[in-house]
């Protein structure tokens, strides 16, 4: 990226906030009749650096209260930074809070002009773009009513037919693809496509995953203010799902570490994954055992172990607090034989081999089919099914197999396998892998999309 023209540069961005806990701290403060702090700093920001690339797509996730809406309300120049420098070359249109500056007394085009010309552009520019604007938003004749008397529906409507119509070099977008209904999204999307195809800057936040995957060219992860990474938006997605079971990897080592704020906790989460380590090894650890005759479970390498290592992903991310060790994973085609290729419209099976090392109230054994893009395609969990909700001891072994037909378009897919559950009440992650297992669907006739309908069609004369 070295040759390419930086678009935007954030460099060691800090947003602090204070939090007062009664308004006339803030009062007193703020006349100088109190020399004692009376409020508690909050790092929206943490010194993070960014740089978006001319004609990159780049998205940025996180949890809520992760940083995400306010790095961009600095980037558009809504906020200001308490310290760190933002660069911005090009015209900036931003899908922050929709309808922010419409006036509620007038109507519709009095509000196409009033934002037009609060975002830079004259009377005459407006006006050209007036019908653009009109046709995308299709409200009818409600454009000539106060916007007061809009439903919330069309409010939205008009408020991103102005932003999105505005042809700018860079464009900033907070979840604004997300609004009005299923026809309207489908129109908003149809734009963004247009907008990468034509080459402009794009700066992406979303809770839609799949949207990132498909759109992004990289993501950036942040999380209470702190950029955790950034790379493809496969990997960010991976490392996200992660954060959002209290888990992730610690850059250079390969420690489990929590996000919890109770240091007993984390330490108590460390040691589970070294127990477990030490009784039934690692996935990794297993693979070394077995090529020197040996296993972490006391057990010969099963065919299906053997067969299923040449679809097998050596770099799969794996996580967990070690109360279960998914130590074998395979499919099997509808004669029973382990594959990796799997034939359109025929039966299928998806086995795990689980190893338990603590108690678990009521285990969740789970698969996710995935593209090669990251988007999750389908999967299904042994909760979902109701077909298993019973209590498990340390160490026992449970299999586990899901029998589907295949209607997967042909073509390279992924297979995560994950054992989670609940204790007391918290949502617990035992053992995931992630894009575990690539799987070829084998087909002569690829319809649409992602899955064939099977349909039976019939002809008739009219």
């Amino acid at each position: 990226m070295a040759d390419k023209e930086v678009a935007i540069q954030v460099s060691d961005l800090t947003k602090m906030y204070k939090l007062y806990d009664k308004p006339s701290d803030r009062l007193k403060e703020a006349l100088g009749f109190s020399r004692k702090k009376k409020y508690k700093e909050h790092l929206a920001l943490n010194h993070v650096d960014m740089t978006i690339y001319k004609g990159e797509t780049v998205g940025i996730i996180g949890t809520n209260g992760s940083g995400k809406s306010t790095i961009l309300k600095i980037i558009t120049g809504v906020l200001t930074p308490t310290s760190g420098d933002v660069m911005v070359k090009g015209h900036i249109s931003a899908l922050l809070e929709l309808g922010a500056g419409f006036n509620m007394e007038y109507n519709g085009i009095d509000n196409i002009f009033l934002n037009g010309m609060m975002i830079g552009f004259s009377e005459e520019e407006i006006r050209k773009r007036l019908n653009a604007i009109l046709d995308f938003a299709d409200i009818g004749d409600y454009v000539y009513q106060p916007v007061k008397t809009y439903s919330s529906g069309m409010f939205v409507r008009l408020a991103f037919a102005v932003a999105i119509n505005i042809d700018p070099e860079i464009l900033i977008v907070d979840e604004a693809l997300s609004v009005g209904d299923v026809f309207f999204q489908a129109k908003c999307y149809h734009k963004f496509e247009e907008f990468k195809k034509q080459g402009k800057t794009i700066l992406f936040v979303s809770h839609d995953l799949s949207s990132i995957s498909k759109y992004c060219d990289r993501a950036v992860l942040l999380n209470q203010g702190v950029k955790l990474g950034e790379g493809t938006p496969k990997d960010m997605i991976d490392a996200y799902k992660r954060v959002l079971v209290g888990q992730y990897e610690l850059p250079g080592k390969g420690a489990v570490k929590s996000l919890l704020d109770d240091d007993e906790i984390r330490l108590a989460a460390q040691k589970d994954v070294e127990d477990a380590e030490k009784q039934i090894g690692t996935p990794a650890k297993m693979k070394r055992d077995k090529s020197e005759g040996q296993t972490g479970l006391n057990k010969e390498p099963s065919q299906e172990s053997v067969a299923n290592g040449t679809s097998q992903n050596p770099n799969l991310l794996e996580y967990g607090n070690g109360g279960a060790c998914i130590s074998d994973f395979y499919v099997t085609d509808e004669a029973g034989t382990v594959t990796s290729a799997v034939e359109k419209g025929t039966e299928f099976m998806v086995h795990m081999h689980v190893n338990f090392t603590r108690d678990a109230a009521a285990p969740i054994f789970a698969f996710t089919f995935k593209n090669t893009l990251g988007i999750e395609i389908t999967g299904t969990n042994t909760m979902v099914e109701k077909a298993f909700l019973e209590s498990v001891k340390a160490g026992e072994s449970k299999d586990i197999t899901f029998r589907q037909k295949m209607s997967l378009q042909g073509g390279e897919y992924l297979i995560s396998f994950g054992v989670t559950g609940f204790e007391n009440g918290a949502f617990t992650v035992y053992h995931r892998l992630y894009d575990a297992l690539n799987i070829t669907v084998v087909s002569d006739k690829n319809t649409v999309g992602y899955y064939d309908m099977d349909s039976t069609v019939q002809v008739t004369d009219g």
